[in-house]
């Protein structure tokens, strides 16, 4: 997701894409852009089709944390065309982008998001030779892995159980039991703020723990290739089923979250006492916070570093318990936690850090 402005977070993980443009939207508007902004929406319905354009859309149903404000505008992009066309109408107007994928890995702010949030959802998996697939931004990590056991493709069956899209993972180079689903990518589609379409191989994607050039660059995932095996599908299957039952033993998937909140701390970077693993999960826990409550969000008794909507949870109580944990750790330990969810429609200078 990208912020629109410097005042907004700076995005982190895998789905957005900010225009340049002024910030705002329907409401309080300056003089003379409202009818600019009419004319945008009426131009994205022409695109798309009305039905696939709404204004002052609720956001949380459209995240796993369940939480938070409405969109100005919300598009459902379900093809690379979409999102293309989306962004070259935004660009037009001025108006700011913000991608959405599956909607984990992201807190949406209470007063919600500026501009127009794109959720890219749907699309295709192709096989481009027995060495080779291809999957759009909007598919599921969950729906690629089953296409790819149907077909005999090995090497993605152990992210079975993960949330969010193909895009989401590119962005944030998603990460599982010390994996990271960049190894797998051959290359990228990118859309460029310019509108240009890029192929780039995954050499020049900048990956590493949590991150990748998509960073830095704004652009925006619209396809990518995955190297694959061959392998017998009853096999591929034990292993996903085995990495779906690590996941329902060792998370809180009875109840709605972002995914992990705080990276695994670096141990070159930070001395963590001895006996304590270098997990933020860990040292939320020895700190003394699983359990902790701010409203209705609850650090998880199932993972530290899960904080779960225990319902009718808000930003603001999600915001309050990620401080109370990095603040927590910091005075136990000497840590600096740093956030891997990504903050989205904050306007107060708070950054995913």
């Amino acid at each position: 997701m990208r912020a629109s402005d410097a005042s907004e977070p700076r995005p982190r993980s895998g789905v957005g894409v900010p225009a340049r443009g002024r910030a705002g939207g329907p409401r309080g508007e300056a003089p003379g852009l409202s009818e600019m902004r009419d004319d945008f929406a009426v131009r994205l319905k022409r695109a798309l089709g009305d039905d696939r354009v709404a204004r002052d859309a609720p956001l949380a149903p459209f995240t796993t944390f369940k939480l938070g404000g409405t969109a100005d505008w919300l598009v459902l992009a379900h093809r690379a065309d979409d999102v293309r066309r989306a962004l070259e109408i935004a660009r037009d107007a001025g108006v700011p982008v913000t991608l959405l994928g599956g909607g984990s890995n992201v807190l949406v702010s209470d007063r919600g998001v500026r501009g127009v949030v794109i959720r890219v959802h749907g699309g295709d998996v192709r096989q481009l030779g027995v060495d080779r697939i291809r999957a759009d931004a909007g598919v599921t990590i969950n729906g690629l892995v089953r296409w790819t056991i149907a077909h005999g493709c090995a090497g993605l069956e152990m992210w079975a159980g993960t949330p969010g899209t193909v895009g989401g993972a590119i962005f944030g180079n998603a990460h599982f039991r010390g994996r990271l689903i960049g190894e797998l990518v051959v290359q990228a589609e990118l859309a460029s703020e310019r509108g240009e379409v890029l192929s780039v191989p995954a050499s020049a994607m900048e990956f590493g723990y949590d991150t990748s050039r998509l960073h830095r660059t704004h652009e925006a995932v619209l396809s990518a290739d995955f190297r694959v095996g061959r392998g017998d599908a009853a096999a591929l299957r034990a292993v996903a089923r085995e990495s779906l039952a690590y996941r329902k033993r060792t998370q809180p998937l009875e109840s709605p979250s972002a995914g992990c909140i705080f990276q695994n701390p670096d141990p070159s970077r930070n001395r963590i006492p001895d006996g304590i693993p270098a997990s933020a999960g860990a040292l939320v826990d020895r700190a003394g916070l699983k359990g902790a409550r701010e409203g209705a969000a609850r650090v998880s008794m199932t993972h530290a570093n899960f904080i779960v909507n225990e319902g009718g949870a808000t930003a603001t109580d999600v915001r309050r318990l990620i401080q109370r944990c990095k603040d927590g750790v910091r005075a136990r330990f000497g840590v600096e936690l740093r956030e891997e969810i990504v903050f989205l429609g904050f306007d107060d200078g708070h950054t995913a850090n």
